[in-house]
């Protein structure tokens, strides 16, 4: 069974993911579009948004360039 860190993690990163589905974005846009497709229940945190786009540019899952 997943950890509730675990899930928390996993529930962010899908959620990046399908903001990032609908083209490139830079981390503000991201968290808007969460935040905008939950009708604000979820407002992400710049550390927790930058973490995950660590997390799934580490597996290969999106290309991002910082700066």
């Amino acid at each position: 069974m997943a950890t509730p860190v675990g899930l928390l993690q996993g529930t962010l990163d899908v959620l990046v993911l399908k903001a990032l589905s609908w083209g490139p974005r830079h981390g503000h846009g991201v968290a808007r579009v969460i935040r905008d497709s939950t009708s604000g229940t979820l407002d992400v945190t710049d550390g927790s948004l930058y973490v995950s786009l660590h997390r799934l540019e580490e597996r290969g899952l999106v290309d991002s360039e910082w700066g």
